[in-house]
């Protein structure tokens, strides 16, 4: 019966689900940023492998069926776009200028550390695109040659320390204009970065969901050239 149940994709999913939830549950509980859902689940989904000897083979009967859903997702982020199209009408070459510097030095500073630290290409592409969106950056690694678990956790790393210390940089540095305030949280935090922007004021929150699509293209793009 347990063998059934842990050889077919009904095992992944329901695991996989059930740590999502979970990870929801505490974020709410605790309203820490560091408890991030996906951050959270991927922890108990890995001490519960381990804990029980299950193969990584048998969770990804179930778990590849989830990784199936970044293409659509990944594909949806054009809705938000759209939606803010007369803010971005408003805010075109900023925004674009933004994003474009924004995309270069998370970029560059990716690939500045690694050729410092000669780290391999696997893990040097699987870090690259931290600053996007986890469905893009999953398959920008995964087109590379990289490592999406890797992938991901930078990305979520990346968006916790956005959300927690974007609010300081922005003091620090004196950086009162929301446009450019918003810009640059999105274009280094996406999602949890746009969360704290759209608690700081409704220009940042749009500005950084603006940042969070089209950084996504950018990085895309340039990923291809380096």
């Amino acid at each position: 019966m347990i063998d059934a149940i842990l050889n077919s994709a009904f095992f992944g999913l329901t695991l996989s689900t059930a740590a999502w939830c979970f990870g929801r549950w505490v974020q709410k509980k605790t309203g820490w940023v560091i408890c991030n859902p996906l951050l959270v689940a991927s922890l108990v989904i890995i001490a519960f492998l381990a804990v029980f000897h299950i193969p990584l083979a048998q969770y990804n009967l179930g778990g590849d069926m989830i990784k199936l859903m970044l293409g659509p997702v990944t594909a949806v982020l054009a809705l938000n776009i759209y939606q803010q199209r007369k803010v971005l009408g408003q805010y075109f070459l900023p925004v674009l200028a933004g994003c474009l510097a924004g995309s270069l030095a998370s970029l560059g500073s990716v690939l500045l550390l690694c050729r410092l630290f000669a780290m391999e290409n696997s893990l040097t592409v699987s870090l690259l695109p931290k600053s996007v969106t986890t469905a893009i950056a999953v398959g920008i690694a995964e087109s590379r040659g990289g490592i999406p678990g890797i992938a991901a956790a930078a990305v979520v790393l990346a968006g916790i320390v956005g959300a927690v210390f974007a609010p300081l940089f922005a003091k620090a540095f004196r950086i009162t204009d929301p446009v450019a305030e918003g810009l640059a949280i999105g274009a280094c935090s996406h999602a949890l970065g746009t969360t704290k922007a759209m608690e700081i004021g409704p220009l940042q929150g749009a500005m950084s969901s603006i940042a969070i699509c089209v950084c996504g293209i950018i990085t895309s793009i340039l990923a291809l050239f380096i």
